[in-house]
């Protein structure tokens, strides 16, 4: 009887992905995820959250939404977590969500390093906005 040995390849650990809130329907997939088009025409997987009840963020891209009562939704703003502090994170994405008038929050936790996350960032950017530096400043009427 012969023997193999076998090379067990390293386990490579993510941080957790926090738990999606209720946002008023029901929490099925279509619901707690939504996917957004860069100006590469590559499109980005993002879980969603409310402003107020999203959990402390780790290093991720985020953009900050207005939905309306027609389930409308508008880009307000498109930004990433820059702290290791992820309650810091969580306090300026909602800082800037309240100045914007945003009521969700949809975050990519998939760019694993600070480039791919700059690079999601300005794809989401161009392709929302049209230009990299366009985008609200406070809440419109």
């Amino acid at each position: 009887m012969a023997a193999r040995i076998l090379k067990i390849a390293p386990v490579r650990h993510r941080t957790p992905t926090p738990e999606p809130v209720a946002l008023g329907v029901p929490q099925d997939l279509p619901s707690r995820l939504h996917f957004w088009r860069g100006a590469s025409a590559k499109r980005y997987v993002h879980t969603v959250y409310s402003l107020v009840e999203c959990p402390p963020l780790p290093r991720a891209m985020y953009l900050l939404v207005r939905r309306d009562k027609d389930g409308q939704r508008k880009v307000l703003h498109v930004g990433r977590g820059r702290s290791d502090a992820p309650t810091l994170n969580l306090a300026q994405v909602r800082q800037r969500g309240a100045q914007l008038g945003a009521n969700e929050v949809h975050v990519h936790f998939l760019a694993d390093t600070e480039a791919q996350r700059g690079h999601v960032m300005c794809d989401l950017r161009a392709g929302q906005f049209g230009e990299l530096s366009c985008e609200p400043t406070r809440a419109s009427a």
